[in-house]
């Protein structure tokens, strides 16, 4: 029901940048709410991980590993995530997913919030 769009991986050197963007949209009806979103990454061998949310009151939550470097935000239409990735490093090389908490209405039919995922995006640090 709910598509998140994911743009930005790519190539980039150790010590270089990226921004990755998410943006939420519907086929039918409309987003009723954005409760989280938020961006986890799995690389191979590995179990996915919480890279970084933000909920719909603005509160973020960063993994331990990227404090300091990663920044994400929210546009002010609240359907667009964006994660800011600074100085980044050899084991940031991941398969980056967007997540999304979101409530939808259909009809008459609503419904509070579902997790929904993209398809990934691939973030690759190399010299």
């Amino acid at each position: 029901q709910v598509q998140l769009a994911e743009s930005g991986g790519g190539l980039v050197q150790p010590g270089g940048s990226l921004r990755l963007s998410c943006a939420a949209s519907v086929a039918f009806g409309r987003i009723f709410s954005i409760n989280a979103m938020g961006w986890y990454r799995q690389s191979p061998g590995k179990r996915r991980e919480l890279v970084a949310q933000i909920s719909s009151g603005g509160t973020t939550d960063y993994a331990e590993s990227v404090k300091g470097r990663f920044t994400i935000s929210i546009d002010n239409a609240r359907t667009t995530v964006h994660l800011q990735m600074n100085s980044l490093k050899i084991e940031d090389t991941a398969v980056y997913y967007c997540h999304g908490d979101v409530g939808t209405v259909v009809g008459d039919v609503l419904d509070r919030g579902s997790n929904y995922w993209g398809q990934g995006t691939q973030v690759t640090v190399s010299s």
